[in-house]
């Protein structure tokens, strides 16, 4: 059974800083490829960022390049998503997922089989 449990999120101002950790109980947690989605209120959930197995590839959603890095610590079973100066417009249940690829960076979230439960990010003005 996988297990990704999403940590971090909170009640921050525009312009500060959050970082998100998603832990897996994976057995072989480098043969995954990991990414970060969000569900803003009232709206679809979107991709955000997204990371291969090694680290070596990421991709990000336009909304957030330059200001968010996702990361992994494969030892840890951990990746991560660094969010720098936050926006309102950030505001959403952020979700990990985990899919087992060796290559390439999925971008779309059927294309992952396994979710967290979410974690909740508000950024007011």
């Amino acid at each position: 059974q996988v297990q990704l449990v999403e940590s971090g999120g909170g009640l921050v101002q525009a312009g500060a800083s959050l970082r998100l950790s998603c832990a897996a109980s994976l057995r072989t947690f480098s043969g995954y490829a990991m990414g970060w989605f969000r569900q803003p209120p009232g709206k679809e959930r979107e991709f955000v960022a997204a990371l291969s197995w090694s680290g070596s590839t990421t991709s990000y959603a336009d909304s957030v390049k330059g200001r968010f890095t996702i990361s992994r610590d494969n030892a840890k079973n951990t990746v991560y998503l660094q969010m720098n100066s936050l926006k309102p417009e950030d505001t959403a249940v952020y979700y990990c997922a985990a899919v087992r690829r060796w290559a390439g960076v999925p971008l779309t979230s059927d294309e992952y089989n396994y979710w967290g439960q979410g974690t909740q990010v508000t950024v007011s003005s």
